[in-house]
């Protein structure tokens, strides 16, 4: 659309010092002479654009002149409208209403349209989670150390953590600080930590190593390749976990999985998820893990 470049081509040129006319085009992917046309309407409107020829010359926005640098196009209202609406379902506070509020002009306006994308952050545990990132994230602007319980397959244990970030990552909520008992940075599921308290108590926030903000390294401890045969009743859900090239046809007709994983603890409870509808091929630990559980779970209801 004509406006969303026009749109594109103020916020470029307030962005930088000189643009030229032939990467605006590249950049639009029109011609010179669209621009140039372009040019001639911003100016109408009464921004003043000066053009500067030769070497280091192009196009740029007259000095002095002062134009609010956060000029949107609709779709880029709507992305930010529904990132905020995310944030509302598991915040206290709706900060896409005080949003609209502030920025609606009338009955018209792009935020006001209907939502085509709709992020729901909560669980089941939507109270509980709405109190626990509010507590924290009241904290880490305070700077001051919580404490709670928490519950991993460790045990129960009693933490102090300096927080810093409130995490979102693989669909769960988590709280990412320096651990007092454990003298390191750690990563605390939101739905394990339990009698969240804050201790008053302030700190002098710490220089995050690089490489510690890599997330995924709480769950590597390296790489198992598993070859499982499942039942084809099983498809729906490997192709929705891991797309529909995730597996071949089998000459028995099943479904040939192999794919590599980086968390046993995951691993194990993901296959034992589909009960009888799935056969460990490789690796053999895992299939001596799976044929011990089955034992277990027999021993139940003998």
């Amino acid at each position: 659309m004509k406006i969303d470049r026009l749109i594109g081509i103020i916020t470029i040129l307030l962005q930088k010092e000189k643009v030229t006319i032939s990467q605006l085009a590249e950049r639009f992917e029109v011609s010179c002479r669209t621009i140039q046309r372009d040019i001639e309407n911003i100016c109408k409107a009464g921004i003043p654009i000066v053009s500067m020829q030769g070497y280091k010359g192009g196009l740029s926005i007259a000095e002095g002149y002062k134009l609010d640098k956060t000029v949107l196009t609709k779709k880029e209202w709507q992305v930010i409208l529904t990132g905020i609406k995310s944030i509302d379902s598991v915040s206290k506070t709706a900060y896409s209403k005080t949003l609209i509020d502030k920025f609606s002009s009338g009955k018209d306006t792009v935020l006001a349209e209907h939502d085509m994308i709709l992020i729901d952050l909560a669980s089941w545990y939507q109270d509980s989670l709405s109190d626990k990132i509010e507590q924290i994230k009241q904290a880490i602007l305070n700077q001051e150390k919580i404490s709670f319980i928490y519950y991993s397959d460790k045990g129960e244990s009693e933490r102090i953590v300096e927080p810093y970030l409130i995490v979102f990552k693989w669909a769960a909520w988590y709280l990412y600080g320096y651990c007092l008992s454990q003298n390191d940075y750690r990563l605390f599921k939101l739905n394990r930590l339990l009698r969240l308290q804050d201790t008053k108590t302030f700190y002098t926030p710490r220089k995050i190593p690089e490489g510690k903000l890599d997330f995924d390294r709480y769950f590597h401890t390296g790489v198992i390749k598993l070859t499982a045969l499942f039942d084809q009743s099983e498809k729906y859900r490997l192709i929705e976990e891991y797309g529909p090239g995730c597996f071949t046809i089998s000459k028995s007709g099943k479904l040939l999985f192999q794919w590599s994983f980086s968390n046993p603890e995951y691993l194990l409870s993901w296959v034992l998820s589909f009960g009888d509808k799935v056969k460990v091929i490789e690796p053999s630990e895992l299939e001596a893990k799976i044929y011990e559980q089955a034992k277990n779970i027999l021993r139940q209801y003998e």
